[in-house]
């Protein structure tokens, strides 16, 4: 679900070429979680809203994707579409799955849980990109806990728990990327 700085939303990709070239300047994020449809999308959402009100969405490109291409070309989930609407943020994309080359294109690669940590890890065959793959509640400020669980067979009080800790992830990680104001 990449949100390239023209604003336009591209869904149906495997790569990235069609947002080449990218601005050497722009902090890239790319969230990841396994399918795409609950958890890393809704943090590529409200990081996209963070950013945006903080007015730097001009510097960053944000992205998310999947260690599974199952859901490939859908929308996020209807219950996380539904609560993060409630909350007022701009709902957008569609899944994709991580592919080698985001390894390469994004600076700081946030995931959801230990598994998602491993699969992507592993993607790095040459050890080249291992300080960028973190945890995103490594940011967390408020939260005290080392995964963002998957909602995806709960109830709706498990997606507005998992909001809750990717708001709260999120405000963390922007202050901790953002560029120095001039």
């Amino acid at each position: 679900m990449v949100t390239p700085p023209n604003g336009k939303v591209a869904c149906d990709f495997t790569d990235l070429s069609h947002i080449d070239p990218v601005p050497p300047n722009l902090i890239r994020v790319l969230f990841v979680c396994m399918g795409n449809i609950c958890r890393s999308p809704a943090a590529e959402m409200i990081f996209h809203q963070k950013v945006k009100e903080a007015r730097l969405d001009k510097q960053f490109l944000i992205d998310s994707a999947g260690t599974i291409g199952l859901h490939q070309g859908n929308p996020p989930d209807h219950r996380m579409r539904h609560l993060l609407q409630k909350r007022g943020y701009e709902i957008f994309g569609c899944s994709r799955k991580i592919q080698p080359d985001d390894l390469e294109l994004f600076d700081h690669i946030l995931v959801m849980d230990a598994d998602n940590e491993r699969e992507v890890r592993a993607m790095d065959r040459l050890h080249l990109h291992g300080k960028k793959i973190r945890r995103l509640t490594e940011f967390c400020q408020h939260h005290k806990t080392h995964e963002v669980p998957d909602p995806y067979y709960g109830g709706e009080q498990g997606f507005a728990d998992v909001i809750d800790l990717i708001e709260d992830a999120c405000m963390g990680l922007l202050q901790s990327i953002s560029p120095p104001r001039s």
